[in-house]
């Protein structure tokens, strides 16, 4: 497979190659992020006409929804699509295409080689383009910035899986320019044919991000080691999510939770009398709103092996549970048992969906 010089920014040249590809029609769209001058916010948009890609930021470090789980609605509307995403949103999108909610058919995949994204509350700021030029020297470097959203800097599977077009913006070039854009497949060769670029056979080398993956997985272990600083148990339970106010927003920006039938969204779990007096006789007080610890166990025993480390959970949570800490330790040792990574391979089955009798042979 070729590679493509980058002579300019990244992100200057994902938009160049967007724009080719709208104008030759050779998609119908282009998913990407965008900035907004109106209001100097950004977004995930859906662009179908070249004119509107100059507000598009496609490597920008910010996510303001899981592009994967977007996309997981969009990818099926026949539509030839060019999607730019983070390794943990391509690799949530893989997860879907396994559960029927996604296909790859007419799809391109664009990602690149990540240093994390900032969280919501520095967007909302209006912080990103004063931290933008430091994030861009730091992860040139192969560097881990610090003011990345926890699991970001904790993540190891920063590099893009399964890609068609990779973008390596970490460790291997200067900040802002210099960097490799690879074709990993031939997809990816038929849809650059005719863009206008210095070719080559450069290969990819994860080797040089070494000093990040290392920085990253020291980030993981003392992340993990504060959350079990109080002790394993119901009690630690009741200290993490005790403070849960039942908004149920991390449900809502998971795009591994997907159901469209939640049961915890239904009348089973609505406020009603007859439980209340229940539970009332028995106890005498009784917390509202209700049941949110088996709330978030139950999101736990439903898709944690499949936790992408996205960071999104953690990000809307009002009154700032590390949600996404707990998915990602809790589904790291639950894929563990299966040697299963989320969003590996498209042909790799779900554990749940796959009965093997030697796996659990060491219960007895």
């Amino acid at each position: 497979m070729s590679s493509i010089t980058i002579d300019t920014s990244a992100s200057r040249k994902v938009r160049e190659l967007l724009q080719f590809l709208l104008e030759s029609g050779k998609i119908d769209a282009a998913l990407t992020m965008r900035k907004i001058p109106e209001n100097n916010s950004y977004d995930l948009g859906l662009i179908t006409d070249a004119a509107n890609l100059d507000e598009a930021v496609p490597i920008i470090p910010v996510m303001t929804v899981n592009a994967g789980q977007v996309l997981s609605s969009i990818s099926t509307s026949g539509k030839k699509i060019a999607a730019v995403l983070k390794p943990c949103e391509l690799r949530a999108f893989v997860e879907l295409v396994k559960r029927e909610q996604g296909s790859f058919e007419n799809l391109l995949t664009i990602s690149h080689t990540c240093g994390g994204v900032f969280s919501l509350d520095l967007v909302v700021a209006e912080k990103i383009e004063e931290l933008l030029p430091k994030y861009e020297k730091i992860i040139s470097k192969g560097e881990v910035p610090i003011n990345t959203r926890d699991t970001c800097r904790a993540c190891e599977h920063f590099i893009p899986m399964n890609a068609d077009i990779t973008v390596s913006v970490a460790g291997e070039c200067e900040s802002g320019k210099g960097c490799v854009m690879y074709l990993n497949t031939d997809k990816a060769e038929e849809f650059t044919e005719g863009f206008e670029s210095e070719r080559g056979e450069l290969k990819f080398d994860p080797s040089a991000l070494q000093k990040m993956l290392d920085t990253r997985l020291a980030e993981k272990e003392k992340l993990f080691a504060s959350m079990t600083a109080s002790g394993p148990g119901l009690d630690r339970l009741l200290d993490t999510f005790g403070k849960c106010v039942g908004c149920h927003g991390c449900n809502s920006v998971c795009p591994i939770c997907y159901c469209l039938l939640c049961d915890f969204e239904s009348a089973n779990f609505d406020y009603n009398l007859p439980y209340f007096e229940e539970h009332l006789s028995r106890r005498g007080a009784l917390r509202l709103p209700p049941d949110t610890i088996f709330f978030h166990l139950g999101r736990l025993t439903h898709m944690s092996f499949s936790c992408v480390g996205c960071g999104m959970c953690s990000d809307v949570c009002p009154v700032g549970i590390p949600v996404a800490a707990v998915f990602k330790k809790t589904g790291e040792k639950t894929a563990a048992l299966f040697d299963y990574v989320p969003g590996r391979d498209v042909e790799e089955s779900i554990p749940v969906m796959v009965y093997k009798e030697e796996e659990l042979s060491d219960l007895g």
